[in-house]
């Protein structure tokens, strides 16, 4: 019994729906039939085709199907959903001009035109009187024009390049007075600046800049000890130890202060001119007068001043650095208990090598590094691969592929990816001045993995990391 009334309602309800959509029939026949008197021939056919598509949507829904069938209710979808595409993709009539708008230019599409998109689905010709517009086709840059046109937006402004190592000159030359002024006892040579934009290898913005602080030895008082045969056993570090203290007794150099255990202390140092940068030079007065704002980083490791001009914000850190025995040492010690540790750095030698290279051969050298490192620095998870791994994996190919022209500059591109994720998957990745010392050995496995799964896939797709 409860099947009957059911069958019953069904029926009902199908003769109501049915009567509904007659209604609707009636209303599509009146429309169509005098669609032609009202929207012309071509109209007639776009609402021909969009009443066509909706009759069948209804049709569909109002015809029984099997419901134990699974496969009829996803052709019904199936076909649903093809409609809905060919009401969508239904051209639209063309717009009727006014007057005021015959004398106005035809504009190019936003998107090229294809051939055969005049072609509707069922193969029929674009309607009578649209607007032919023919469009020139999409260039496709290569890659060496990609790159090409990236290295040119790396540029850093010019008035950054002018006004940086301007201002920056004028803060060292106010630190160098207040150094002899406050310790005359203390031989510091002259204050100098480094770094990338002194080089012309910085992009995007003056934003950092080098200030190195000579510590000039005594000779024959001090010997360098490598890091390697201490109980840190990393080559990338040296000790300077004091020695002939029998004949020289403790207070015979000026550096004596800042020795712990004979070892010159890299730590006790910083500490000293961080002090002397925080609490007893007025920056405000500096600043003032050099007409921009000074503030010491006073929670940094590093010895740092931020400053904030006008027209630039600028980052200038502060190195003290010993030059002996062929060696340039910074009081960079690393994290940990060990505090007498100086980090030997490469930098002044590898971009002379750079430079060098592209002389000898007219190369490009300095304009991919200049890419990559921009490419390392809009990526967080390259940020720490920038700079010298970046700089030694160029001097590394260059090796073996002793040609660099600007000609070539997509190839050499893509050799260093692949000489990049090589290293990353060995994890190492030697200095080019010393193989001992693995430039990548400060990073952590996470960090490693991350930048090679950016660069493996960059090697079939290296436009990735120009966007």
């Amino acid at each position: 019994m409860a099947a009957f009334w059911h069958q019953r309602g069904r029926r009902q309800e199908n003769g109501r729906l049915g009567s509904v959509i007659d209604g609707l029939g009636s209303v599509f026949d009146v429309l169509l039939a005098n669609a032609r008197l009202v929207l012309g021939v071509s109209g007639a056919a776009v609402l021909a085709i969009a009443t066509l598509a909706v009759k069948r949507l209804i049709d569909r829904a109002t015809s029984p199907r099997d419901e134990g069938d699974p496969k009829a209710e996803q052709k019904s979808l199936e076909e649903s959903w093809q409609d809905l595409a060919l009401i969508k993709t239904t051209p639209k009539p063309p717009k009727k001009q006014r007057r005021e708008d015959l004398s106005e230019p035809v504009l190019s599409p936003a998107l090229p035109l294809v051939p055969g998109e005049a072609l509707n689905a069922r193969g029929c010709s674009a309607p009578v009187g649209a607007p032919q517009v023919r469009s020139s086709p999409l260039r496709c840059l290569t890659l060496q024009e990609q790159l090409l046109s990236h290295s040119s937006q790396l540029a850093v402004p010019e008035i950054q390049v002018s006004l940086v190592p301007q201002l920056a000159r004028s803060i060292c030359t106010q630190l160098q007075n207040f150094l002899r002024s406050k310790c005359p006892e203390l031989p510091f040579g002259r204050l100098f600046l480094s770094g990338a934009l002194l080089d012309g290898l910085q992009v995007l913005a003056a934003d950092h800049i080098h200030l190195m602080l000579p510590v000039v030895l005594d000779a024959g008082l001090w010997s360098l000890i490598p890091g390697e045969d201490t109980v840190v056993r990393n080559p990338q570090y040296w000790m300077i130890k004091r020695i002939d203290l029998g004949y020289f007794p403790r207070g015979c150099s000026p550096w004596d202060r800042f020795i712990v255990g004979r070892y010159l202390s890299s730590n006790v140092l910083n500490e000293t001119l961080h002090k002397l940068l925080v609490a007893s030079i007025n920056w405000p007065a500096i600043g003032g007068l050099l007409g921009c704002a000074i503030h010491p980083v006073v929670a940094s490791r590093e010895l740092k001043l931020e400053v904030k001009h006008d027209q630039v914000e600028l980052s200038i850190t502060l190195f003290p650095v010993v030059e002996t025995e062929g060696k340039v040492l910074l009081a960079v010690p690393p994290e940990g208990l060990v505090e007498n540790l100086w980090l030997e750095s490469f930098y002044r030698a590898e971009v002379s090598r750079v430079k060098e290279l592209d002389a000898g051969d007219s190369g490009a050298r300095q304009l991919c590094l200049r890419i990559l490192n921009g490419v390392c620095r809009s990526q967080p998870s390259l940020q720490k691969l920038g700079g010298s791994p970046v700089t030694n994996a160029i001097l590394h190919l260059s090796d073996t592929a002793s040609d660099w022209p600007e000609e070539s500059l997509a190839d050499r591109f893509q050799q260093v990816l692949e000489e990049l994720v090589a290293s990353l998957e060995k994890g190492v990745l030697p200095s080019y001045f010393n193989p001992k010392i693995n430039l990548l050995s400060g990073l952590l496995e996470e960090e490693i993995d991350e930048m090679g799964f950016v660069l493996y896939r960059a090697l079939s797709e290296p436009e990735v990391l120009l966007k």
